[in-house]
């Protein structure tokens, strides 16, 4: 799939067994930056897991905020975390006002912490390049522009750049060929979400 597949080691991003979710927990997404700079709080409820990741929905009318902005989701959402690699996934279904169809965040450090009975934090670090598919864009990698100059004022070190470039090829390759996980199996959790009290 790739030219350069010694770029992508397996990053396992599997959770400790006290920290792992069951079906129905609330998990909330706490994103933030290289330099510890807090991003986006998405919360969503667990659905499961299969051979691909982990399954999260995110229902429409849901508060999420960022420093600086704050907004209620529009569109119903299923949120993927990969049991190895450096993303995450979010579909969404047709309802998006913008007509995004998936958004891949490249990210490292993916980490899971139970921070009480029935809510799970999910950790991750953005960096900053997104594999996206609109209906109105088809296939583009976003944020090229913000990756260099986050690289340049967050110190990125050479051989992360290079990581993170390889996956970004990588995955935009993948949904190209809609290849699993991006093959449409994402309907039946937005199937099982729907059915969440």
């Amino acid at each position: 799939m790739t030219a350069h597949p010694e770029l992508l080691p397996a990053v396992m991003n599997v959770p400790v067994p006290g920290d792992l979710p069951v079906p129905g927990d609330l998990i909330v997404a706490r994103n933030r930056k290289y330099d510890g700079t807090a991003h986006w709080v998405v919360p969503g409820r667990y659905l499961g897991s299969d051979e691909h990741g982990h399954w999260v929905f995110q229902g429409t009318h849901e508060f999420i905020s960022r420093p600086g902005a704050a907004s209620y989701t529009e569109s119903d959402a299923i949120f993927l975390i990969p049991h190895a690699g450096d993303w995450v996934a979010t579909f969404f279904d047709n309802a998006h006002p913008h007509g995004v169809e998936l958004y891949i965040d490249l990210a490292i450090e993916l980490q899971w912490r139970r921070i009480r009975p029935g809510v799970v934090e999910f950790h991750m670090i953005d960096m900053d390049l997104d594999v996206v598919r609109s209906k109105s864009e088809g296939l583009f990698v976003d944020d090229r522009d913000e990756f260099s100059e986050h690289g340049r004022q967050m110190s990125y070190p050479d051989a992360l750049v290079a990581r993170m470039g390889a996956a970004c090829d990588a995955l935009t390759e993948a949904v190209a060929a809609a290849l699993p996980p991006f093959d449409g199996r994402a309907a039946a959790w937005f199937t099982l979400g729907r059915t969440l009290p």
